[in-house]
């Protein structure tokens, strides 16, 4: 077959079957009522780093200079032995926090735990996983096989692969879930002493958040410390000026971790998406292909229908299928 030939049979075989296997998108999945996450606030963040040094004890991780000649800014990103990070977003004079001109403010990267996770639609032996209940994204590594699938579907960029150990693994945060059992909950969430990051069900997250965002700035009020839901640790503070958007709340479907911030998201690091998940798009468009095996065989059947007819035409014109020109075979 030549490549004109086979790019014919491609063709018929791929409109073969979208018609006669239309899918519907599936639309993003919902988020269980028990769900868990943590909220952050950049506007309370002091960049202590409190949160990377706890993260790293309860994981039993190893600490990472990547920055020698600023300390603070170290490590620069998540990896293979850092699951969370805090980040600074720098202007001018850097006089005044949480304010884009001549300003500064902090950001928090680690896991949000997509509500429809790509990493756990696109991992081929169910490594990753997202609990019903409480919507926690894990990882498996006795189930891992490495293709690093989830590493390029994150739109988070979170999953990374530890390419410098001899047993490489995914590394990623798991909402500390190790230390659920003994009345735990995420390190990072359980040692911030201003509140930036709080542990908790997701419904109460977003109670909190409008709360908050329905106080005029400047209003007195508590902050709560810790987990919501659990023992009162609040303070009083003083209401701050938010942007007018809650990042996670909507992004590819929507994740468990939600934060506020005084500058715009896209200063901090974090990326512009859509509402609707990669996840469902990528599935209804496999589904739609490759449901009942109707693409495979569209296609299979479109290189066999070329083929014999090659064929047939090279014996029309008095020639051997098997040469591919009219010589003789004594050559």
């Amino acid at each position: 077959m030549d490549r004109r030939g086979f790019f014919k049979a491609a063709g018929a075989a791929a409109a073969g079957a979208a018609a006669a296997c239309p899918a519907q998108a599936r639309g993003n999945k919902q988020l269980s009522p028990d769900a868990v996450g943590l909220l952050f606030d950049s506007t309370l963040c002091v960049g202590c780093k409190a949160c990377v040094a706890a993260c790293k004890q309860a994981n039993g991780m190893p600490s990472e200079v990547s920055t020698e000649d600023a300390l603070w800014d170290t490590p620069l990103d998540i990896s293979g032995k850092t699951l969370n990070v805090i980040k600074v977003y720098k202007h001018g004079t850097m006089a005044v926090k949480d304010r884009v001109e001549d300003g500064f403010a902090f950001s928090k990267k680690s896991c949000l735990h997509c509500v429809d996770a790509s990493c756990v639609s696109v991992c081929p032996v169910s490594a990753m996983k997202k609990d019903p209940v409480t919507g926690l994204v894990s990882y498996n590594v006795d189930a891992c096989i490495g293709c690093r699938y989830c590493v390029a579907s994150c739109p988070f960029g979170v999953p990374r692969f530890t390419y410098d150990s001899p047993t490489p693994k995914i590394s990623k945060c798991q909402l500390c879930q190790h230390r659920w059992p003994e009345g735990k909950y995420a390190a990072c969430a359980e040692v911030c002493p201003t509140g930036a990051t709080l542990f908790g069900k997701v419904s109460d997250i977003k109670a909190e958040i409008a709360r908050r965002k329905a106080l005029a700035p400047g209003t007195p009020t508590s902050f709560p410390r810790g987990r919501l839901g659990g023992p009162d640790q609040s303070y009083p503070g003083v209401a701050s000026k938010y942007v007018d958007h809650v990042y996670g709340e909507k992004e590819v479907g929507g994740t468990q971790m939600m934060m506020l911030a005084g500058v715009p998201f896209e200063l901090l690091g974090y990326p512009t998406l859509p509402e609707t998940s990669f996840a469902s798009r990528s599935e209804t468009l496999q589904h739609t292909l490759y449901g009942g095996l109707v693409a495979p065989i569209a296609f299979l059947g479109a290189l066999t229908w070329v083929a014999r007819r090659n064929v047939k035409a090279e014996e029309a014109a008095g020639l051997d299928p098997g040469t591919t020109d009219g010589g003789s075979h004594g050559r």
